[in-house]
């Protein structure tokens, strides 16, 4: 009894839990029930691409990405004063903070997953990846019309809501471009009610 209620309360602690890891910064310009137009700050991602299906990619690209940011990378020789403030000694990799969530979406025929990198960093600090496939990025300020949604990342539920925000996109006239982008902001042990899901399309204000 013991054992399960550490892990009911282990799962309820872990939603909570990821609101304490950064964000990508944006800010709410127009709100209807769960859907939002986010203005989005610059940003930089780290990048990978891979094949199979949306859950295999997932995984996969989660994995190289987390190997990243856990310490397989040549530390940086431009520093920021705090980052080298922070550091004991000057050591060949460095560890990146976790943010969330993790982003997906398809493109070409492959899927590219990101991770957006903490607002510390600009790309001359950032520790360069020892594996070539990881690519870092600097996005530009961006608008994002998105719907968010709680249960399990499965096809069914994506694909729900993904419907849900095309039609408000064309009944409000609102002119998009690229595919869909799915984000993904907690751990896969989190209790489906309390996940924070979502479905953006990136605005195209030409």
């Amino acid at each position: 009894m013991g054992l399960v209620l550490v892990v009911i309360v282990g799962a309820l602690l872990s939603g909570p839990l990821m609101s304490n890891v950064e964000h990508p910064q944006y800010v709410v310009t127009e709100k209807y029930k769960s859907i939002e137009l986010r203005e989005y700050a610059p940003r930089i991602i780290a990048q990978v691409s891979m094949s199979g299906t949306r859950e295999e990619a997932i995984s996969a690209g989660f994995q190289q990405l987390a190997d990243y940011i856990f310490g397989n990378n040549i530390t940086s020789e431009v520093m920021s004063a705090e980052q080298r403030a922070g550091e004991d000694q000057i050591s060949t990799s460095n560890k990146i903070a976790m943010t969330a969530p993790v982003e997906q979406n398809q493109v070409n025929g492959t899927w590219a997953i990101n991770f957006t990198m903490p607002s510390e960093y600009t790309l001359k600090t950032l520790p360069k990846p020892n594996n070539t496939a990881v690519i870092l990025s600097a996005l530009p300020s961006q608008t994002f019309i998105t719907i968010q949604f709680s249960g399990r990342s499965s096809i069914e539920n994506i694909s729900t809501h993904e419907s849900k925000l095309k039609a408000f996109v064309i009944k409000n006239n609102i002119k998009i471009q690229d595919d869909p982008i799915y984000a993904f902001y907690n751990p896969p042990w989190t209790l489906p009610i309390l996940r924070r899901n979502e479905v953006m399309f990136k605005v195209d204000k030409n």
